[in-house]
C-alpha cells in the first residue's frame, strides 16, 4: 500500500478532528495529499463555485486549504493543482451521519463523488454520533476498509458511502453491505428576528429514520456494524422511460 496515492478531503473544514484523524491513520501506509475547505461546508452537496476565483494556501499541517466547497477542493486537485492522478479519493471523517436521504445534501459524499466522476474510486466516511466519540478507533476502521480495497480492489469504479458507529473498535460487530434507508421529512423551519427586525429562518433538523429495516444503513449502525453502501450516479429512471415516451406521443 506504500506506493498508493490517496487524495483526502472533507466538508467540515481542514482543521476538523475528523480529517486530521483520517490523514494521520492513512499517512504511514500511503502517499496522502489533503485538499480541504477553509471553513465548514456541511450540506453543500455537489456545488461548484463558478462566480469567483478560488484561492489555495498551505496550512502549517501541510494541508492544501481552498476557500470553496468540498467539490471545489477535489475538482481543483484533479484538474491542475496536483501533477498526478490519485489511486483513491477519501472524504471525511464527517462529524455526523450521512445515511439515507442525507447523501443528497452531504458535502462529505459530494467530495468523494467528485473523485468518482473523474473515474477514481472513492469512499466517504461519516461518524454517526456528533462530537467525535472514539474517533481514533473509527479512523482505524477506515484504514481497514482502505487496506481491504488495496488488497482486493473492486472490479469497477466504485463510490462507497461508509457510516461508522461511535464505538470502541472492540465493540464493532463487523462491516455490513447496506442499502440507503429513508428519513422522515425534516423538522419545520425555525423563525427568528434579526437585528433589523426582519424575520429569518433556520432550516430545521433532519427527521428521524422512516425506513430502518434490516439491510439499511440505519439498521446496521444501530446494531454496532459499520455500514458500507455502494452508490451510483445515473439518475435516469429506467422504468419510466416507456411511460414518458407514450405520454409525449399521445
Amino acid at each position: 500500500m506504500g506506493n498508493m496515492k490517496i487524495l483526502v478531503s472533507n466538508d467540515d473544514g481542514y482543521s476538523a478532528p475528523g480529517i486530521e484523524a483520517l490523514a494521520a491513520v492513512l499517512a504511514p501506509h500511503a502517499e496522502i495529499t489533503v485538499v480541504a475547505p477553509e471553513v465548514n461546508h456541511s450540506g453543500a452537496s455537489n456545488s461548484l463555485t463558478l462566480n469567483r476565483p478560488l484561492t489555495v494556501r498551505r496550512s502549517s499541517s501541510g494541508f492544501y486549504v481552498v476557500n470553496g466547497t468540498p467539490s471545489d477542493c477535489v475538482h481543483i486537485a484533479l484538474t491542475g493543482l496536483l501533477d498526478f492522478k490519485p489511486d483513491l479519493v477519501v472524504s471525511g471523517i464527517n462529524n455526523g451521519a450521512n445515511m439515507g436521504d442525507d447523501t443528497i445534501y452531504s458535502g462529505t459524499v459530494a467530495a468523494a463523488m467528485e473523485g468518482h466522476l473523474f473515474g477514481i474510486p472513492a469512499i466517504a466516511f461519516s461518524l454517526v454520533e456528533r462530537g467525535w466519540p472514539h474517533l481514533e478507533d473509527m479512523a482505524q476502521c477506515c484504514l481497514e476498509l482502505v487496506q481491504r480495497f488495496v488488497a482486493d480492489p473492486l472490479p469497477a469504479n466504485v463510490l462507497l458511502n461508509v457510516n461508522l458507529p461511535g464505538l470502541a473498535r472492540h465493540q464493532i460487530s463487523g462491516f455490513q453491505t447496506t442499502r440507503l434507508g429513508k428519513r422522515h421529512a425534516s423538522q419545520p423551519v425555525i423563525p427568528a428576528l434579526n437585528p433589523q427586525n426582519e424575520t429569518v429562518y433556520w432550516i430545521g433538523a433532519a427527521g428521524g429514520a422512516q425506513d430502518e429495516s434490516p439491510g439499511t444503513d440505519f439498521h446496521a449502525v444501530a446494531n454496532a456494524m459499520v455500514s458500507v453502501t455502494p452508490l451510483r450516479l445515473d439518475l435516469t429512471h429506467e422504468h419510466q422511460l416507456d411511460h414518458v415516451s407514450r405520454w409525449l406521443s399521445a
